[in-house]
């Protein structure tokens, strides 16, 4: 009688359920539920509480944030969904080496606040890993779930404005920290700490391994960040080299990242957000990779699998089920409520991470390419456009799906760090470029770029032709894509854009000094050149630098023409009555503006360079803490 008063235990018959019977219970959907709700109403006091119905206000969250949500934000933007369950994933497989971009992600946040931001100050810029989340707790359709995530996420994005996405992220940055923090307590409890982590990953093998292949053998390893540059998965020159171009294009540059530290109030403001995030990058390896590495302990037949037709019916994935580590961790580990808790992290961060690419992509687009094809635009039809490219984006994510699934053996995360090594490599040296040699022109940018992205594009292709072949087939795909690890082809891409902007840029005219006045590192204390007032009358195209220098400052003066523009066509104020929803639907865009006040004159992003020198020294000691403690793990754990 007492089996059977047990019997909904009984479908863990089958050892390869991934998930036998472990879905929310009422109390998680509870917490879940009320983490919506704090959400939502962070959401409508920031849009009661800032001005969205103007560029500055959407775009750039109106230039007045304070460090600590800039911070968060940053933090949160990085960090999300795909990182836990990327990352646990490839903690799972291969062991920590995938730290290395965490770690190298704090010094170039660090950089960010102290090398580049005054440039940019002195010119006046993962859907998939929470479907995988949602998809085994809720039991939905993978393409179900996306399109539910992304619907929320695009409503949630559409409405709020950037300002909206910062506070949020920083709710969410807490929610996410918290959350973490008691599962890893959870993981570290369950197999006796890190001893007994170092003690029982080797073991961690399947039950239905093959014993006569390597497949599924836990990596020697694993416990190193630095290892074998010609045979493992991630060679110590690759690290040290090839990973630092891409992440700095990331940190220093990408429009997600710098558009908030844009948003702080001032340059102290911006260097202690980023001071913030630099200090929780330490937070994943102990949050995320570990835990990963616990969960193939725990639970080796289903993470650990190496069959594919095991893997395909345990996750539906024949490349390998490390990235159900995380999920599987969490349901199967925690109580209720806590797995309430933990969902409300995943959402958190896959929110956090697709609001700050939706609104920074409808930025670039609507502020740097929409409002150069008509820069006499509206207002009104700039807000638009930015509200539905955001919808585009969601369409493109959909369709995205099948490739990021079918990739990379099952690591998520090494998936988008590939990708990353093909395309970002260019931009990053022709940025860098521009802002620390005054030579660079505009034929010498270009020809890099040309020449850098078609060789990653032709990488790129070449993997997606050429399939990495499962660990008991051989491996006949050409030398380039076989031979050549995507860190090296990083260095490689590099390498090659290096040497054809400096010669190109070393053999054409060199740019003037009005173009390189105030936007690279050592012309950033120029004095200030005032520009002629442009009539009304006559078009205002960009004046962007043609040199492949930075343009950051291009957001800021492309916010100016659109005010001096929009002021004008508030005179004629014949706007018709509207319904109630009109009304309703206008306000909840930023848009419910009569015209009855004509919005100021955008100010600049960020005032001055200047710094309390108290507050500044303060800043300085923690960047040297910050940095020793990143050095220490480097060389602990390499």
């Amino acid at each position: 009688m007492e089996s059977s008063s047990s019997s909904p235990q009984t479908p863990q018959s089958d050892p390869l359920e991934a998930f036998p019977q472990r879905s929310l219970e009422p109390g998680d959907i509870a917490v879940l539920v009320l983490y919506f709700i704090f959400v939502l109403a962070v959401g409508l006091w920031s849009t009661v509480k800032t001005k969205r119905d103007t560029v500055k206000g959407y775009f750039l969250a109106g230039a007045d944030m304070v460090w600590w949500p800039v911070g968060a934000s940053l933090f949160a933007s990085n960090v999300g969904s795909g990182h836990f369950v990327g990352l646990a994933g490839s903690g799972a497989a291969t062991g920590i080496s995938v730290t290395a971009y965490e770690l190298s992600g704090l010094f170039l946040v660090l950089m960010l606040a102290w090398i580049f931001l005054p440039i940019y100050i002195a010119g006046q810029v993962d859907m998939y890993a929470g479907a995988i989340f949602i998809q085994q707790s809720l039991h939905l359709d993978l393409y179900m779930a996306i399109v539910g995530l992304l619907a929320i996420t695009a409503l949630y994005t559409i409405a709020g404005g950037l300002a909206a996405v910062i506070y949020t992220d920083a709710l969410q940055t807490l929610i996410m920290l918290i959350g973490a923090l008691i599962l890893m307590g959870y993981s570290f409890a369950a197999i006796g700490g890190m001893e007994g982590l170092k003690e029982k990953y080797f073991l961690a093998l399947a039950s239905n391994r093959s014993e006569n292949s390597s497949c599924g053998l836990p990596r020697e390893d694993a416990f190193h960040i630095f290892r074998d540059p010609l045979t493992s998965d991630l060679p110590w020159p690759g690290i040290i080299f090839g990973m630092s171009i891409p992440s700095l294009w990331y940190w220093c540059t990408d429009q997600v990242i710098v558009q908030r530290s844009l948003a702080a109030k001032n340059m102290s403001h911006a260097k202690g957000g980023s001071l913030m995030a630099a200090y929780l990058k330490v937070l994943p390896l102990f949050i995320m990779v570990f835990p990963g590495m616990v969960s193939r302990v725990l639970f080796p037949d289903q993470v650990a699998c190496a069959d594919p037709e095991t893997c395909l019916k345990v996750c539906s994935n024949p490349s390998g089920c490390s990235d159900i580590a995380y999920p599987k961790l969490v349901l199967e580990l925690l109580p209720t409520g806590l797995r309430g808790l933990m969902m409300a992290v995943m959402v958190a961060a896959l929110m956090s991470s697709l609001t700050s690419i939706f609104n920074s992509a409808s930025t670039i687009f609507t502020m740097d390419l929409w409002n150069y094809i008509r820069p006499r635009a509206s207002e009104k039809e700039l807000m638009i456009v930015g509200r539905a490219f955001v919808l585009l984006l969601v369409l493109v994510s959909i369709a995205w799906i099948p490739v990021v699934q079918a990739s990379q053996g099952g690591q998520l995360f090494i998936y988008i760090q590939s990708i990353s090594s093909y395309l970002q490599p260019p931009v990053a040296v022709v940025f860098i470029m521009g802002c620390f040699w005054k030579r660079t022109n505009e034929k010498g940018a270009f020809s890099g770029l040309i020449l850098g992205l078609l060789l990653g594009l032709i990488r790129m292709v070449l993997d997606f032709v050429y399939v990495q072949p499962r660990c008991d087939q051989p491996d006949d795909r050409p030398s380039v894509v076989k031979d050549i690890h995507y860190l090296y082809f990083s260095m490689i891409l590099s390498a090659v854009t290096l040497i054809t902007v400096s010669t190109v840029s070393w053999f054409t005219e060199p740019p003037s000094k009005e173009m390189v006045s105030r936007l690279t590192w050592f012309t950033r204390h120029d004095p200030i050149v005032q520009k002629e007032q442009v009539p009304p009358a006559t078009p205002l195209p960009l004046t962007i630098s043609q040199n492949g220098t930075p343009e950051a400052s291009v957001t800021n003066i492309q916010l100016e023409i659109v005010q001096e523009n929009i002021s004008q066509c508030h005179s004629c104020d014949t706007t018709p009555k509207r319904s109630k929803v009109v009304r309703a639907i206008l306000w909840l865009c930023g848009m419910d503006s009569s015209g009855k006040e004509p919005p100021s004159k955008a100010e600049p992003v960020i005032v001055s360079l200047e710094e309390n020198p108290l507050v500044k020294t303060l800043l300085d000691i923690n960047l040297i803490i910050c940095i020793s403690c990143s050095i220490f793990l480097w060389g602990y754990f390499a």
